[in-house]
């Protein structure tokens, strides 16, 4: 699916269109350049699962845990492994938390460790705003990728 967003507020929309479909064990790997908008739809996709607060990049931080009143979405920034920094993440175990979805930005800095059933979303700056490539690769990440649409 290709999508073309025009701002921030439609970057957020389709966030929150795909984390209402989210359930526990899902895994989006979002992809993209700096300030391609990986953090907004990240946002949009911890709104959608019920988190009211604020959402920020967790590039300092590696990982945000956003307690959603449906889900808790686990959020982490991998870009300082990317960089090459020598970093304990815990990736292992954040897959294996029963109640919560994880959220990637910078994916490949892990290499293979994602499950083969994943939403890989790739955002791209195509002025005068995005374009949005959404992959599933598994049955439930097709149902993710369906909730989005309807």
């Amino acid at each position: 699916m290709l999508l073309k967003l025009t701002s921030e507020e439609e970057t957020i929309k389709l966030g929150a269109r795909l984390g209402r479909g989210l359930r526990a064990g899902a895994v989006v790997l979002l992809r993209g350049e700096l300030g391609a908008g990986k953090t907004t739809l990240a946002r949009g996709l911890a709104r959608g699962a019920g988190f009211k607060g604020r959402v920020s990049s967790p590039t300092f931080a590696l990982a945000h845990v956003y307690r959603g009143k449906r889900l808790t979405v686990h959020h982490l920034d991998l870009y300082r492994l990317a960089r090459g920094e020598e970093l304990e993440v815990g990736i292992e175990e954040l897959l294996e938390d029963p109640r919560a979805a994880v959220v990637v930005e910078w994916p490949a800095a892990a290499g293979g460790r994602w499950p083969k059933d994943r939403l890989e979303i790739t955002l791209a700056h195509a002025p005068p705003g995005r374009r949005a490539s959404l992959k599933a690769t598994g049955p439930a990440a097709r149902k993710v990728l369906e909730s989005a649409r309807a």
